[in-house]
Parts: C-alpha cells; structure tokens; sequence
C-alpha cells in the first residue's frame, strides 16, 4: 500500500504538521512520499522522517505564476507512475494542482483526501477572495473523494459542496507531552530572558505578517502607558516576517520600545508559554491556530479576536477573552487580566482542560478511522 502527501512546501508545511502521520502509515507497513517544494534555507537540510520517496515539486505559493504549469506537469507524472492508494493534498495551490493532476489515478482507484486548513473565503473574507477561491474549491470538491475540514465554519460551509465526503476534524493535532503547564520554569525561563519575577509578561507567538495583527497590540500597550500596569509590563513577541523593521519602528514611534521584545524563531515556545503570563492574538484570518492551541495547553489564559478557528477553541469568559480590533478594547482586556490573579488561573485551568480534545493522539485515532486504517495502538 502507497500514500503520497503532498503541500506547496516542505519547512513550512509538511515538517510542521504531517510528520506523525507519515509516522502512522510507516507502522502500519505502508510505503510513504511526499511531494513539496524545498524551501529551506538551506536545500540539503531538507530531511523529512518517515518519507521513503521525496520529489521537490516547484510549486508557486500564488495560484496566478506560470511556474505552476510545470509543477503541475511533474507532479501529474509523481501521481500517474507512483500508482497510489491515497494522495492527501494540503495548501491551496498544492492541494488545486493535486486534484487536477489526480483525475486519471482516480479512475484507477486511487482516493484523493484534502485537508482545508482554513479556506480563505470566510465570514467577513473580502469579496476578491470569494470571488477567487470559492468557485475554485467548489469545483475541486467533486474532485475530491475525502474533503477534511478543521473548522465548524469551513465543515458547515463545505457541506453543500459535491465531495465525495465531507468530515471535521479538530486541527493536525497537537502533542499535548511538549506543551504542558510546567510552574518550576516560570522563574527560570524569566530569568534566562532577562524578566523579573513580579514582571506582567505579555506574549505573541506567530509569523510577523499583516494577517497576524501585531499592531493592535503595540497600539494598546501604548494606551496604557497611564496606567500602573504598564511600569512592569512587557510584550514579547516569537516569529520572523517581512513587517519586523516596520513593527519596531512602530514600537519606538510610540514611546514603547522598552517593553517590547522581539525574540525572533523560537525553539522553546513551550518554555517561554509557562514564563508568560497572557497570550494575546489578534489575528485577522486562522483556520485552526497551533499557536494559541499550544499556548492553552500550557495553561496560559488567551485574548485573541473572535474569528473563525479562535471560535473553535475560545468560549469568551470560560477558558479566554475575546476582544475586538480596535485598541481601546484590546487595552481594557489586558489591563483586565492584569489585575486580576484569580481570573488568569480560572482561564487558564478551563483552557486546559479544553485543549485535551485536541490531543495529536485523539486526532491521530480519528484520521485512522477516516483513511481505514486498522486502529492505533499509540496513546490507547
């Protein structure tokens, strides 16, 4: 038996959420490959565990460049001579470009499965992006034997599409064993980064993007200059990106370079999560966000913005708060949280307690049972 999985690119992709389920089919005797493009630094540290074939597919993140047609053409022969029992396709231009590509392997019995990891027409979407992506998906769908939704919003949408089946799954599944609640680092860590114990640390975890909406947290941080929350309080702020110079520019426009830090690539969220005391994510756009699933395994009490994915996780005043997109309310829920112990711990003790069913082991079982395979023993 032969699965291929295939995404626009490797790092980014397939080294972050499909490894353990290459892992999977690997112990239940399948032979694997993964067809991606390269896109490390460094091409030879492209290294992905459990794959037995790899083809580095030239995919184009933008649907509209023409170096699509020759990634498609290669990936059309991968399918074609690889005679596979499951191709299951993720990102948009790799998971359109696989679905075209698979049309004669499917008449050959092959089962085609996309996971849709957030589709980017949503509730509140802007209309180029209805106008781009829905009637491409809604075609591709009867292209589609298994269409996998991680988001209430996306499955209920997906269900007037004509795939062959549509489920919902809770996300890739995160390994609850490396984001935990762990007390005894929170002096420590604080320590290593130079904080002080009765610090108020403030943390973002994410790409430093337009859509992840760092802005409005400086811009509130900046309306609580006034207030006594803000001599101890620091925002700290995990992830590279384009807007890193223009969002430390804003930081010192607004008088408040010193309580922000930008740590960059992070290899130990999970440290610096049980070090912070709030996670604020104010994102625009989010199919279901590792970074705030992770953040509330480790007991750290959310502000995130109420859109679809935060919707899936968050119940407002239970495990976390919701707050709109504008500075004045963002401000008043971390001054909030800030001067409330109490509620942080209730927050936090609820988020756990809901992040459990998110488990990668949970998740793991479920996505056996869809791609029929025998039942997993790990985490059992």
């Amino acid at each position: 038996m032969k699965v291929l999985f295939v995404a626009t690119v490797v790092q980014k992709h397939i080294m972050e959420f499909h490894v353990p389920y290459l892992n999977m089919f690997k112990e239940h005797g399948w032979e694997t490959a993964v067809a991606a493009r390269n896109d490390y630094d460094n091409p030879a540290d492209c290294h992905i565990p459990y794959c037995d074939h790899y083809y580095d597919i030239p995919f184009e993140r933008s649907p509209f460049k023409t170096g699509n047609i020759k990634a498609y053409k290669e990936l059309k022969k991968v399918i074609d001579d690889g005679h596979y029992d499951i191709v299951h396709c993720h990102t948009p231009v790799g998971a359109a470009l696989t679905r075209l590509a698979a049309e004669d392997a499917r008449k050959k019995g092959t089962k085609v499965f996309y996971t849709a990891h957030g589709f980017h027409f949503y509730d509140g979407a802007p209309l180029v992006n209805w106008l781009t992506y829905y009637p491409v998906e809604k075609y591709l769908a009867r292209k589609t034997d298994v269409l996998i939704t991680i988001n209430k919003e996306d499955y209920n949408r997906a269900k007037k599409f004509k795939a062959g089946k549509v489920v919902y799954v809770p996300g890739v599944g995160i390994d609850l064993s490396k984001f935990e609640s762990k007390p005894y680092i929170r002096d420590q860590k604080r320590h290593e980064l130079g904080f002080e114990e009765d610090n108020f640390l403030l943390l973002s975890v994410g790409e430093l993007i337009e859509r992840k909406n760092h802005r409005v947290v400086l811009g509130a941080i900046s309306k609580l200059k006034e207030q006594p929350i803000y001599n101890h309080l620091h925002y700290l702020i995990c992830g590279i990106g384009v807007l890193e110079d223009e969002l430390k520019k804003l930081a010192a426009d607004l008088g408040i370079e010193d309580h922000v830090h930008f740590l960059g690539y992070r290899h130990d969220i999970s440290d610096i999560c049980n070090a912070a005391d709030v996670f604020v994510f104010m994102s625009h756009q989010e199919g279901l966000p590792v970074a705030l699933m992770e953040t509330m395994a480790c007991g750290l009490p959310a502000i995130c913005s109420k859109i679809r994915g935060n919707t899936d996780l968050i119940e407002d005043g239970k495990n976390g708060l919701f707050a709109r997109n504008d500075l004045e309310d963002v401000a008043e829920k971390i001054e909030k949280l800030g001067s409330d112990e109490q509620l942080r711990k209730q927050l936090a003790d609820s988020a756990k307690q809901t992040i459990k069913k998110f488990d990668l082991s949970a998740v793991e079982k479920q996505m056996a049972d869809i791609y029929k395979l025998p039942e997993i023993s790990r985490g059992v």
